[in-house]
């Protein structure tokens, strides 16, 4: 509508005499004008000429916003729909030789349009509730199968705050929902991994501690049911005490495991090695030339780690004793200290005969035994490399 605005004014701009007979003549040359209503007004917005002759304006002052604007200089184009109609207006100043001598506003009413427009609203909003629809429908489904998988974990969980271990769950997915599935049933497996080593330290505690108990109940039982001589009432007294002795150390080991294993805060020092593994081989330095062993020791580079001086004195005393204690006479213990790649290593080497393949991956686990014949006579308890292993992991 701007365009046929433009086109009008341009036609009504060169009239010699802009009056409601020239303008009318002008206007007859538009075959294509195809407008409602036509209103062209004079510079101070009097109406000059309108096609309405019903109910005419001409010779009234119009103050349409349109035309207002339009005298101010400006094109203008307004549209809104009602009703099915669309109602469109438009306004354009005129000038002629640079002088605003007027504007010309135009009105149509376009029923096809309207027609077209209701039409696609209906079809949005039609669109826009089957999408609602959809939506609710698939929001539901998805709230129902995530409202299940949940509460399967919740029913996991319960059953394994019974007690029961082994229970997985199968949560399905690649959503968060699956990954806190598969660290629950990671989470189960090391609980499940937990009780069996605490069942198994439990029964296997149970029976070292009671073993020792039986001697001494034995021993005991003996003296005082037989008529024997002093010699040898010493001697099961003397036997009574080595087996007291084992007891004491296997309690102390115990206390050890237990005190480590429930140590939360770091309690670590700068404690350079070197110091202790001089003070060790002088502690065990009696107990190698019993069995007329040699303990070399080979400190390339000595340097400070973050461990409490007592955990590091027990690390280096198990170590070597076992060195000695599992060694043949007239054999060999060098002991190694030096740094590699950042880490200080300590190294326990000895001429004994070894430890079979097979039991390699066992010998740190507690109360394992490569030899328990061999071990109960040299009074190891197997909770030696364990304590070993469980201070250097932390």
């Amino acid at each position: 509508m701007i365009e046929k605005c433009k086109i009008t004014a341009s036609a009504i701009s060169d009239l010699e005499a802009l009056n409601a007979n020239t303008i009318s003549s002008t206007i007859s040359n538009f075959e294509d004008l195809n407008v409602a209503r036509l209103i062209i007004t004079d510079h101070s917005g009097k109406a000059i000429y309108d096609s309405n002759s019903i109910d005419t304006i001409v010779k009234k002052y119009v103050l349409f916003p349109e035309i207002i604007k339009s005298l101010a200089g400006n094109d203008v184009f307004y549209w809104n729909y009602a009703n099915g109609i669309m109602h469109s207006t438009a306004s354009t100043p005129v000038y002629s030789y640079g002088t605003l001598i007027g504007s010309v506003y135009m009105a149509e009413y376009d029923q096809a349009q309207g027609t077209l427009f209701a039409i696609l609203q209906d079809n949005i909003f039609t669109i826009s509730v089957i999408l609602e629809i959809i939506v609710i429908f698939y929001s539901i489904i998805f709230s129902n199968i995530y409202s299940r998988r949940l509460k399967r974990i919740l029913t996991s969980i319960r059953t394994v705050r019974r007690g029961d271990y082994t229970h997985k769950v199968a949560v399905g997915g690649r959503d968060e929902l699956s990954e806190l599935g598969e660290e629950f049933n990671d989470l189960t497996h090391r609980l499940r991994i937990s009780d069996e080593k605490r069942t198994r330290f439990v029964s296997d505690a149970s029976h070292e501690l009671k073993t020792p108990l039986a001697s001494i109940k034995l021993l005991t039982d003996s003296i005082l049911q037989n008529n024997m001589d002093m010699e040898t009432a010493r001697e099961f007294v003397s036997d009574i005490g080595n087996e007291a002795d084992r007891l004491n150390r296997l309690s102390e080991k115990l206390l050890t495991l237990s005190r480590i294993d429930a140590q939360s805060e770091n309690t670590s020092e700068a404690t350079f090695i070197a110091p202790i593994l001089n003070r060790v081989v002088r502690m065990l330095q009696n107990n190698a030339n019993e069995k007329n062993i040699e303990i070399i020791k080979d400190i390339q580079l000595d340097s400070p780690v973050l461990i409490s001086e007592d955990d590091l004195h027990q690390v280096i005393f198990n170590l070597a004793e076992n060195g000695i204690k599992y060694n043949q006479e007239y054999g060999s213990l060098r002991i190694i200290l030096t740094r590699e790649d950042g880490n200080a290593v300590v190294r326990f080497i000895d001429s004994g005969r070894g430890i079979p393949e097979e039991s390699i991956e066992h010998i740190f686990e507690r109360f394992y035994r490569v030899d328990k014949a061999r071990a109960r006579s040299t009074g190891g308890s197997g909770l030696g490399l364990s304590i070993v292993r469980n201070i250097v992991e932390r």
